[in-house]
């Protein structure tokens, strides 16, 4: 047996599996890169998701305390009153509540938030009915 042809054999092995390293290096490479732009993209969503979690609370979260109450207010106001319409500031004469502008328009976004859930309807610009 001829000793050139296996050494030419095993060259022929080396070379290929010294091609198919290089390829799978370049592809660690690659997918090295990858997961380091997929990791900094769920670090900035985590981040993001945290962030908007402390500003605007999930609906199924409760309400601090004192909102619950203005909207048991509201919404018992309401009740007491379901054929009548009102508008923001005139809901704060009934409550006895102030009638600053700041206060009210807090309770115009309360209005707008009952509007949407369903409780209230909206008879005309401004003014919120107890739904029937």
């Amino acid at each position: 047996m001829n000793s050139i042809e296996p050494l030419a054999d095993l060259q022929t092995q080396h070379d290929a599996t010294e091609a198919r390293a290089g390829e799978l290096r370049e592809q660690i490479q690659h997918l090295t890169a990858t997961l380091a732009k997929t990791e900094a993209r769920l670090a900035v969503l985590a981040t993001t998701r945290k962030v908007v979690t402390e500003l605007a609370p999930a609906g199924g979260e409760p309400e601090p305390s004192g909102t619950n109450t203005a909207y048991q207010a509201i919404a018992n106001a309401f009740n007491k009153h379901p054929d009548q319409a009102f508008r923001a500031r005139e809901l704060h004469e009934l409550l006895g509540i102030p009638t600053d502008e700041a206060t009210v328009d807090v309770t115009r976004a309360r209005l707008g938030r009952l509007l949407r859930q369903g409780f209230l309807t909206q008879p005309g610009r401004g003014r919120y009915q107890k739904r029937t």
